[in-house]
């Protein structure tokens, strides 16, 4: 039988050019007033994920 994708993983984390995995900050949905301007800028840029989580998420990735 064919393995089948994590599909939540796939919908969180996506895959660069360079086969880099990137995924979106927590906690900058609501609530932003509270939390200070450089803090919100920072969250907006994706993050890299390091190489031993890429590694794992790549295998649920089937990829």
């Amino acid at each position: 039988m064919k393995q089948k994708t994590r599909k939540t993983i796939s919908k969180r984390f996506k895959l660069t050019s360079k086969g880099k995995l990137i995924r979106g900050h927590a906690y900058s949905s609501h609530l932003k007033v509270k939390k200070s301007k450089s803090r919100i800028r920072r969250q907006k840029e994706p993050q890299i994920l390091g190489t031993k989580v890429a590694k794992k998420m790549k295998a649920l990735l089937k990829i």
